[in-house]
């Protein structure tokens, strides 16, 4: 899908199912020389009722900060915000009730163990004893309740603070690079936990900066660049329907000439390579080579992702491919 064609899918939700709404929404920062840095540039947000929508970018592209900025530990600049249409900052004590969010490391006691520290935080907010066992059961970690905080891996402990945020069964959460520094274990173990929440109707707001992993749990998605929204949909609408295919044959000028006759999309890549956009079956390009004479030496699917997307809107390989890649703390 090419960028203009994108941009549009960002005001494809009905304004009625939309749980977070941003409008112009900016953050100016003055450092200590007196530098005037925009963190967040007129953005635009807008995330659907129910399931996981990924909130994407490279580090320090503005993600903690507007989140910061929707829970009301910052005050935008400019711009209005949101939450079930309810204004906030203003109407945050209303709202606050229905949000969970996990954006700084949660302080637990280290020894006691993960039931005891959530028993302790319910009583604190007034919720029942059972809400616990059942937070503990969303996020897996029935059998391992008992055991003491300090001997959890980092990947029990991030789903012990998201079962912090269910106590009070949120319809919205918030989690702000929740995987992050997670070995593949405890990536698989978050991974799976965001998107059985997902699946039971809460409305994840996944902040992360490895879309390659996101792509994997979220139904729709935002991708933000220096603070600005790039491109927002269903993430199938982002990736656009066709495959890429790449192909290899002899006389590559002569088969470039016959697929774009054909209403192919065409790029070289060496003198005997072509990368094929199509929105058929890998056959229509085959039998269209054949019927002018023209046999594959090779044919491979090239599957889409959001990395391309985003690499295609911004023309810059700023994006982690890996878990380990840091924090962008509140930028």
């Amino acid at each position: 899908m090419p960028p203009a064609a994108m941009g549009a899918v960002a005001r494809g939700w009905h304004m009625s199912d939309v749980v977070i709404e941003t409008h112009g929404l900016q953050k100016v920062f003055h450092t200590r020389r007196g530098e005037r840095r925009v963190a967040v540039r007129d953005l635009d947000l807008a995330v659907p009722a129910g399931g996981v929508h990924g909130f994407l970018g490279p580090n320090g592209s503005g993600k903690t900060t507007t989140i910061r900025m929707l829970l009301g530990l910052a005050r935008p600049t400019a711009g209005t915000m949101r939450l079930f249409g309810r204004q906030v900052p203003r109407d945050l004590p209303a709202v606050m009730p229905r949000v969970g969010a996990v954006v700084e490391s949660p302080k637990f006691s280290p020894n006691l163990s993960g039931r005891r520290n959530l028993l302790l935080l319910a009583r604190s907010i007034g919720e029942p004893d059972q809400r616990v066992d059942e937070a503990l059961e969303t996020v897996s970690l029935t059998g391992r309740e008992r055991d003491r905080y300090r001997a959890y891996s980092l990947g029990m402990k991030q789903r012990l603070a998201i079962a912090a945020t269910l106590l009070k069964d949120p319809d919205l959460l918030i989690l702000d690079e929740p995987t992050n520094g997670l070995d593949p274990a405890g990536i698989r173990e978050i991974r799976d936990t965001i998107r059985d929440l997902g699946a039971r109707g809460v409305t994840v707001l996944l902040s992360s900066h490895i879309l390659a992993e996101v792509q994997q749990v979220c139904d729709s998605a935002t991708i933000i660049g220096h603070g600005r929204m790039l491109a927002s949909g269903r993430v199938d609408d982002l990736i656009g329907s066709s495959t890429t295919y790449r192909i290899r044959i002899d006389d590559a000028e002569r088969a470039d000439q016959v697929l774009t006759a054909a209403g192919h999309t065409v790029r070289g890549d060496g003198a005997t390579m072509l990368v094929v956009d199509s929105s058929g079956p890998p056959d229509d390009l085959t039998r269209v080579l054949a019927d002018a004479g023209l046999y594959l030496a090779e044919l491979t699917p090239v599957r889409a992702d959001l990395e391309s997307v985003f690499l295609d809107l911004t023309g810059t390989a700023t994006l982690g491919s890996g878990p380990d890649l840091g924090k962008e703390g509140d930028r």
